[in-house]
């Protein structure tokens, strides 16, 4: 496999990881809340809370919502395969439900048969079926095995006689064969596969705060491949991030006990999650932004201002900081490398002042969901290493600013057309044909995907992207991992844009 290959495989693989981490972040939110107002302590101040109908309601909402933390396999299954596929995604999506399901019961079979003994190994009841426990590593095989089938047999043609069997109704016969022969495989070749895992897990916990360092400087470092949504997905879905009575990644344990233990249990989790990234993300970026804002020419400060606050307020809000990573990552690199080294000393940090504060976001919601709202979190060492971060970001990034006389670029179109007050609908339609003129022209975009902050589109010649085309469209920056595939990033707004491209590339 080529280079290219590979870089558009892992970021496709990002990409898919992506869906069902955002759907846990999301219910894990509400979990959060839920679980807060059910405490005794908020009890005992608002008494209402307490009573039939109110503690019903949000007894049940907890509950849903914690449900969706033992599905992460499926979810991962069907999330894979509908991700990694361009044509005929439903039908990918539909194989990869079908896939793990087949798996499950074929390696209940051998674990049934008696052949040997897989006592040590971890049997669940999944989906009905009690089998071989390997969690979120079995949802992801299944994915990538049920892409690739796709991928390959979707336009498969057979004679007249079977010709009904063949294209994307083969998909679905050729992953239940393929995923059979797994599961029967798989309780053989498990246990070792797992002590391996496990035993990586360990190391990782062993080294302690560097460990935890290491972790945060690379998640920050690999944002602009993409890549640290794979990082983060392995670590909150798998036993690299810890197991915890038999649940597995960081994550899944931290949203599965929360109500059950003490906090103090999960301490050993949360330094993978959202916690490390909130000095960062809602002290550093924000001074970060004033610097850039101060040093920027007089004639640009409105329009670096404007998206200055945009970034800002993404950052702080939800935790996504891509808008202001991309505004300094290609203007001044040694910022960037700057920026992932604090990234690994927030993560550190939070981790050695015992501060528990789970979730993903690492935004300002999680931050009194998790921090303030939760007994024991030890939230304030969150304020006061960030107003230290506030302190060094500022100085740091105005210092280097200054010395090398560089200022962010801002598109004057762009702020043209906001000036403008032109209807939303024709705004939008103008942006999208814009955007697709910028990537070459219809004939020369293959697909046209989105991940929470990145349009990535499949293309025929990057040469015929005109990346200053793009920019006066409100793009903040590019990342082109192969020499078919570009990403561009638009911020939190990237899911109408993705969907308004779409829209108009149809007519």
């Amino acid at each position: 496999m080529s280079k290219n290959k590979i870089m558009d495989f892992f970021s496709s693989l990002g990409r898919s990881l992506l869906m069902p981490i955002a759907a846990l972040a999301a219910c894990g939110i509400i979990l959060g809340l839920t679980s807060a107002l059910m405490k005794a302590q908020v009890q005992a101040a608002v008494p209402f809370l307490a009573q039939g109908l109110p503690l019903f309601i949000i007894s049940s909402i907890n509950k849903v919502s914690g449900v969706v933390f033992t599905l992460v396999p499926v979810l991962f299954a069907i999330s894979i395969s509908f991700g990694l596929v361009s044509e005929e995604k439903e039908i990918a999506a539909f194989a990869g439900f079908i896939g793990y399901y087949t798996f499950l019961v074929a390696s209940a079979c051998v674990i049934n048969a008696g052949f040997m003994d897989f006592g040590a190994m971890k049997i669940s009841v999944i989906l009905g079926v009690e089998t071989l426990d390997m969690g979120a590593v079995a949802g992801i095989l299944t994915g990538l095995i049920t892409a690739a089938l796709h991928s390959k047999y979707h336009k498969v043609t057979f004679p007249v006689a079977i010709a009904f069997y063949g294209g994307k109704r083969f998909v679905s016969l050729a992953v239940i064969m393929a995923m059979a022969v797994v599961g029967l495989i798989a309780p053989f070749v498990w246990n070792p596969v797992s002590m391996m895992i496990n035993g990586l897990g360990g190391a990782i916990s062993a080294a302690g705060l560097a460990g935890v360092f290491g972790f945060g400087f690379l998640e920050r470092l690999l944002i602009p491949t993409g890549l640290h949504h794979v990082l983060n997905g392995i670590f909150r879905t798998t036993a690299i991030g810890g197991v915890y009575e038999g649940v597995e990644g960081c994550l899944n344990i931290f949203l599965q006990f929360i109500d059950k233990v003490d906090i103090t249990e999960l301490r050993p989790y949360t330094v993978f999650l959202g916690q490390g990234k909130m000095p960062m993300m809602m002290f550093g970026l924000p001074a970060a932004a004033l610097a850039i804002y101060r040093t920027s020419p007089d004639e640009k400060k409105p329009k670096v201002k404007a998206l200055m606050i945009a970034g800002v307020a993404a950052s702080v809000v939800s935790g996504i900081t891509e808008p202001m990573e991309f505004s300094f990552m290609f203007v001044a690199p040694v910022l960037f490398l700057f920026h992932a080294f604090m990234g690994g000393l927030s993560f550190m940090l939070m981790a050695a002042f015992h501060v528990t504060i789970g979730n993903t976001g690492g935004g300002l919601i999680d931050y009194l969901i998790w921090g303030v709202f939760q007994p024991g979190s030890n939230w304030y060492w969150v304020v006061i290493v960030g107003i230290g971060f506030s302190v060094v970001y500022y100085h740091v990034f105005k210092w280097y600013l200054t010395k090398k006389n560089l200022t962010i670029e801002v598109s004057d179109e762009e702020a043209e057309e906001d000036s403008q007050g032109a209807g939303l609908d024709e705004k939008q339609q103008m942006q999208a044909a814009r955007i697709i003129e910028g990537l070459g022209g219809r004939d020369n975009i293959v697909v046209v995907n989105n991940c929470l902050t990145r349009l990535r589109v499949d293309v025929k010649d990057m040469s015929s992207v005109s990346e200053e085309q793009l920019k006066k469209t409100g793009a903040m920056g590019f990342i082109k991992p192969s020499e078919t595939h570009i990403q561009v990033v638009y911020g939190p707004k990237v899911e109408g844009i993705a969907a308004n491209v779409r829209q108009v590339m149809k007519y």
